[in-house]
This record gives C-alpha cells, sequence and structure tokens, in this order.
C-alpha cells in the first residue's frame, strides 16, 4: 500500500492535485480524477481516515434519519429502494452511512444531537413526520440536508411527482370507462398522502365527476391491513364503486384480498390501480396495475444535492421533482355494463 506521495509520483500529477481528486474537489476534471482513482486503486492505496478528516475537515460520514412512529419505516420496499439507490451513489464518493431511529429518544438525544456527535457531514432524512419537532431541529440546523418524499422550504427536498400520479390514475381509470372512482389514501398528515388526495380531487373536478359519498377513504399509513379495511367500507356503500385508485401498492394488495373474499373479481367487477410499483406486484393475482415511483432516481437525486452541498460547505434550498409512470398490468379493465 503506498502513500500519496507515492500516488503522485505513479500519476505525474502534484500531490495538491492528487489530494483534491480523491476529495472529490469540483475543479479537478473528471479525466484527472479517473487517472488518479485508477492509479489509487491498482496501488491498493487507502487513506489515513483520521489524517484525511484533518486535511479534508470532513468526517466522510452522513447520517440518515429515518422514523418508525407510522410502523413502516425501512421495511417498506419504496423507502428501503430510495436508501439502498442514496447509498450506492454515496459510497461511491466515499462517505459512510450512520443510522439514527427513533430510539435513540430512549437514551435522552435528540437526532441533531446525536449527528453532531457523530460529527457527519450532512443528513438524509427519509420517511419522517414533518410535524415530528425532532425533525423540525434538523431541517433548520445549519447542517447540510435533503429531505425525501417530504417538501420544506427550508432545506433541499427529492419527491415524486404525486399530484400528477394521482391525474394519471384517475384519467386511465376514466379512459376505461369508470365514473364511479373511489381513493383509499394514505393519511393527510403525511406529504405523499395528502398530495395524492389533492391530485385525486383535481383530476375528478377537471373531468367532471364528482365524487361520491363515502369515496375518499383514509386508510392511514400504508399498510395491506389498512387498505383492506379501508376496501371493506367502500364495498359496503350503497353504491359501490366500480374503480379505486389506491395511494400504495401494499394497501392495494389488501384492497384485492377484501374484494377477493366478498366472491368479486378483479378487474372485472372492480378495477384497482395502486402506487409505488414494488416488486411484489408483478407476482399477485392479478399483476397490479400501478402508478411508478423511481428509487433509483429519487436516491440518486438525493445523493447529488447533499454531496453538491456538503462539497460547498453550504446549505441549499432545491426541490428535485421526480416524474411518475402509469404501469399498465392485469388488475384494471374497460367497465363492463350489466344488462
Amino acid at each position: 500500500m503506498g502513500t500519496i506521495y507515492d500516488l503522485a509520483k505513479k500519476t505525474g500529477f502534484s500531490i495538491t492535485t492528487v489530494s483534491k481528486a480523491l476529495n472529490n474537489y469540483k475543479d479537478v476534471s473528471e479525466k484527472t480524477r479517473a487517472k488518479i482513482l485508477q492509479a489509487a486503486a491498482e496501488m491498493d492505496y487507502l487513506p489515513n481516515a483520521h489524517a484525511q478528516s484533518l486535511s479534508t475537515k470532513k468526517s466522510w460520514a452522513i447520517g440518515v434519519m429515518f422514523s418508525e412512529a407510522n410502523e413502516v419505516g425501512m421495511k417498506h420496499p419504496f423507502f428501503n429502494g430510495i436508501i439502498e439507490s442514496f447509498r450506492h451513489a454515496t459510497e461511491e464518493q466515499g462517505y459512510d452511512l450512520i443510522f439514527a431511529s427513533r430510539n435513540l429518544r430512549n437514551r435522552d438525544m435528540s437526532y441533531l444531537e446525536h449527528f453532531k456527535h457523530r460529527t457527519v457531514d450532512g443528513i438524509v432524512v427519509i420517511c419522517s413526520d414533518r410535524m415530528d419537532e425532532q425533525v423540525q431541529e434538523l431541517m433548520q440546523s445549519d447542517i447540510p440536508i435533503v429531505v425525501v418524499d417530504m417538501d420544506s422550504a427550508n432545506c433541499s427536498v427529492v419527491y415524486s411527482d404525486n399530484i400528477e400520479g394521482a391525474r394519471l390514475a384517475v384519467n386511465y381509470l376514466h379512459d376505461l370507462g369508470h365514473v364511479r372512482i373511489a381513493h383509499i389514501a394514505g393519511d393527510q398528515t403525511i406529504d405523499a398522502g395528502a398530495a395524492r388526495v389533492k391530485g385525486y380531487e383535481l383530476a375528478m373536478e377537471a373531468i367532471g365527476l364528482p365524487i361520491e359519498p363515502g369515496y375518499l377513504v383514509n386508510a392511514g399509513f400504508f399498510s395491506v391491513g389498512e387498505g383492506k379495511q379501508a376496501m371493506e367500507k367502500l364495498l359496503d356503500l350503497e353504491s359501490r364503486p366500480t374503480a379505486v385508485f389506491v395511494a400504495g401498492d401494499q394497501m392495494a394488495i389488501g384492497a384485492i384480498e377484501a374484494i377477493h373474499e366478498r366472491g368479486l373479481r378483479v378487474p372485472e367487477d372492480i378495477s384497482v390501480i395502486g402506487y409505488d410499483d414494488i416488486e411484489m406486484v408483478q407476482y399477485i393475482t392479478p399483476k397490479l396495475t400501478t402508478i411508478r415511483q423511481d428509487t433509483d432516481e429519487i436516491g440518486e437525486a438525493a445523493a447529488e444535492l447533499l454531496i453538491e452541498q456538503m462539497t460547498a460547505k453550504e446549505r441549499r434550498t432545491e426541490r428535485r421533482v421526480i416524474p411518475v409512470k402509469l404501469m399498465e398490468r392485469a388488475s384494471c379493465a374497460p367497465l363492463q355494463v350489466k344488462n
């Protein structure tokens, strides 16, 4: 294992240039950086972490904050996909991740105190409640931060175009001939849940369809069980919907189970469209039509925004809204007119 001096000699660049390339400074060209990184790999060069921290005044650590208060946490495939993409993008730039969950509260330490103690260079907030005081404390601190799946004017944010996703879902069902379209919503204290409700309402208004009494059901925190319970309420209505837009795929799985338990068929009796495009929906019966959120793009955008802030050593407020896509499968069908 060589030293930085050996690496400079091997590549023909100055020690300063080599150091900047290794530490991701923007004034080094990509061609130069690639040559230095290739030489470093060939030499099995690994800088001393303590010395690197002293020289760059960076810890090369990123704090990951997530809440499990809604009993979803990182187990949810959507959030799991985002953190995997984020991890890959940041590790490529030499950063390690430090996770913190609500368990910190049992040690009388706030998220901000924990991350300052660990001297992280930046923080990503995923799957959290905007009303949480500790989340607000993080968002108002001076540490570079990116918030995922939540909107805020105080920091950089990355989230899917939830209003457009809801519009795509409603318009797709309407194009199939459905007019009695219900919505199983996520809790509206969560930004994604509120935005999808808004999108549903705007889309129904735009195509001139009334929202029938009982057609908008709050199913809580996006679980299979809550989706099933919400669908049972819709099935009990005198004027049962012929199509349902569900704000999350896991809830949609529960909704389909409720429909089947009543002896009804999807999509022959009721069409169901979900939201997220988690992997398992391609393997249920019927395969779920859904609105796809690009977890890879969300995670990569969050990493890019945070690394830019950490490199510049300043907080920024930038918004990245990631496009969504309709994934047509087998859970929706044209309205069947019954004699």
